[in-house]
């Protein structure tokens, strides 16, 4: 079954995009190439258990194994060693891609405390967007219960354009909650 987001980029989104950009090759509009999301666990250098919490709470997250990332190189004043488990990340493409996006919009973006919307500037001069969470508890497959320390995460959009205006035009067609310019004001 295909996702609902992906049904929704091919019917709604493409035709939209081909029309604001002026092109009609669909190979040469902009689509979401994959999501990367991170967790940095610092506090893993002093108590092991909490990257196999974050690790936990990543799979349940995106629905597959997280890739724990080591220190490269060994830092006396953060006492941390080469080779030390500080970070794990998930790469998410094609189905699972579309799913994720879909729950970060419609589920967990309205349930950030104090959320007013995304900014719409926080792009990386390449099409790709980036965004951060101080709670991963917005997700409703976490038991708060089994996950009481707070952990945050990134959220990396990569999407197949160079431009950051494209890029925008692609993400406010799948629904993302931008902030205008009256609510930067309030």
């Amino acid at each position: 079954m295909t996702p609902r987001l992906q049904e929704r980029y091919v019917t709604e989104v493409l035709p939209g995009l081909a029309q604001k950009l002026g092109r009609q090759n669909r190979h040469s509009l902009p689509k979401l190439e994959k999501i990367v999301v991170s967790m940095g666990v610092g506090s893993a250098i002093s108590d092991k258990k909490h990257m196999e919490e974050a690790v936990s709470a990543m799979t349940e997250i995106t629905g597959q194994k997280p890739l724990v990332c080591k220190a490269r190189k060994s830092v006396a004043a953060f006492r941390l060693r080469e080779g030390q488990s500080i970070g794990c990340k998930v790469t998410l493409r094609g189905r699972r891609m579309y799913e994720f996006l879909d729950r970060l919009i419609s589920i967990v973006l309205p349930r950030v405390r104090d959320f007013r919307g995304l900014n719409p500037k926080a792009f990386d001069h390449r099409g790709n967007y980036s965004l951060g969470l101080n709670e991963q508890l917005v997700f409703p497959e976490l038991n708060p219960d089994k996950y009481a320390r707070p952990q945050g995460m990134n959220i990396a959009i990569c999407c197949s354009t160079n431009s950051d205006d494209e890029s925008r035009e692609l993400l406010v067609g799948f629904g993302f909650p931008f902030r205008t310019a009256e609510e930067k004001n309030r």
